[in-house]
This record gives C-alpha cells, sequence and structure tokens, in this order.
C-alpha cells in the first residue's frame, strides 16, 4: 500500500512523541544535574557531588522538578522535528529522481558536496543568533546517527538493525550534537538566570564576561552529565521513535 503524505506525517509525528517521551523519562535526571552545574559552577565538585547534594535537599523527586515543561516541550519539538526530518528526505528524494524507499546519499558525501560547492562557510549559510546552537546542532545529531546507523548496517538495510545497534547510534547522535553546542547552551542558561536578577547583557556580553572572569573551562562545566544523559535519553529516543514508527507502518500497510 502506498502511503500518502498526510498519513506519513502523521505517523511520524506520533512516533516524535514517543521519542521525546523516552527522551525526557530517561535522560531528565542529567538534564538537571546538567543545569545546576552550568549556573553554579563552583557549589559542586562533580557530577557524583550534585547527585548526592540534591537528593539530600529534596530527595529523588529533586532529579524529576520540571519534568513537566520539559515533557510537553520535548514531545511538541520531537513530533515536529521527526515529522519534518521525513518529510524532508521525501524532498530530497523527488529533487533527485529517485522512488520514496530509495535509500538517501551518505552524510558524507553530503558533506563533501557542500564544502566543494561553497567551502566550510557553507554549512552557515542564513545563520542567525537565534539559531547558533539549532542549525550546527542538529545538523551533527542526525548526521551523527546516520552515520552510525550505516556502519552497523554494513552494507545490509539500515531499517532491519536491532535495539542494541539504534541504542547506540541514537546515543552517538545525541553525544555529536552536544559536543558541538555545548558551549552556546552554557551561555544560554547563564543568560536565564541572570535574566531573573535583571542582569541580563545578551550572548556575547555573558560570553565574554563568562570567558574573563571564569576561563574558556567554565563554558564546559556539566560537560559530564550532559555527554551521559545525550547518550542514553538519545538512544532511548530513537529506540522509541524507530520501533514505534515501524508498528505503525505495519498496521497501515496492513488495510
Amino acid at each position: 500500500m502506498r502511503i500518502n503524505s498526510a498519513i506519513q506525517a502523521a505517523i511520524d509525528l506520533t512516533a516524535g512523541a514517543a521519542g521525546g517521551t523516552a527522551c525526557v523519562v530517561t535522560g531528565q535526571p542529567f538534564d538537571t544535574a546538567k543545569v545546576k552545574m552550568q549556573t553554579f559552577p563552583n557549589m559542586y565538585k562533580g557530577l557524583i557531588d550534585c547527585f548526592v547534594k540534591t537528593y539530600k535537599q529534596v530527595g529523588f523527586r529533586g532529579f524529576y522538578k520540571g519534568t513537566t515543561p520539559a515533557l510537553v516541550a520535548n514531545i511538541a519539538e520531537n513530533s515536529v522535528l521527526f515529522m519534518c526530518y521525513g518529510f524532508c528526505q521525501q524532498i530530497v528524494r523527488r529533487i533527485v529522481g529517485v522512488d520514496r524507499k530509495t535509500k538517501l546519499s551518505t552524510v558524507w558525501s553530503v558533506v563533501k558536496g557542500v564544502i566543494q560547492k561553497d567551502g566550510p562557510l557553507g554549512f552557515y549559510r542564513g545563520l542567525s543568533s537565534t539559531l547558533l546552537r539549532e542549525i550546527p546542532g542538529y545538523f551533527f545529531f542526525f548526521g551523527g546517527y546516520e552515520l552510525s546507523r550505516t556502519f552497523f548496517a554494513s552494507g545490509r538495510s539500515k531499517d532491519e538493525l536491532g535495539p542494541i545497534p539504534l541504542l547506540l547510534s541514537g546515543g552517538f547522535g545525541g553525544s555529536c550534537l552536544w559536543i558541538a553546542v555545548y558551549p552556546v547552551d552554557c551561555v544560554k542558561s547563564r543568560i536565564q538566570v541572570l535574566s531573573m536578577a535583571g542582569k541580563q547583557t545578551g550572548f556575547m556580553g555573558t560570553f565574554v564576561t563568562v570567558v574573563r572572569t571564569e576561563g574558556v573551562l567554565a563554558l564546559y562545566s556539566g560537560l559530564k552529565p550532559t555527554m551521559i544523559r545525550a547518550f542514553l535519553a538519545n538512544g532511548a529516543l530513537f529506540l522509541a521513535y524507530e520501533y514505534s514508527r515501524k508498528l505503525m507502518m505495519k498496521q497501515v500497510d496492513s488495510y
């Protein structure tokens, strides 16, 4: 059965919501620790110290404070993100004139094409300060995920991969994202906290102040819990997305 675009979009939207839920449930404790270590870098000696102090102060529920808005935001974000991801894949297939089930070009061939045409700056065309984290971040997110899936597939179809390769691929994609954008995210967290005290100075002002007063390494405060969270949460995200999507596709094909 040929699935029309509306049904395909609904499947990707729902699968993205399932993935977003799995991501929050798995990664929220580490995200809590990340934000605390980013905004109060001198308060904690490390990840374990942050966990211990949080548990002593408010108990286990302290790791899941803010889960409701995080859940709403992640479900909304990943629903739209994966729907657009599937939509963009179909657009690329139409442009190059191949069947909707045909494998797309590898990550490296796309990178090579951009560099040959526009040079390294080609990846940053249209980049504004509001998208400074999102554009490079999601390039590495999906790029790392697809590259890892290609590695595990070893010539087979990537759709045949089991749960472990999917978990590892999702974890790798999430890790690539955060390595690329972490300093930007750290500045963003500082701005959010400073704005509550009426001391917000903007992105560049905050960035310069942090580097000047605390050093470059301050931009990487809380990196350890972030990387742990990125691997676990995004592994769960892609696993939930891929399996829920396959389940829904089979249900539609059976009619």
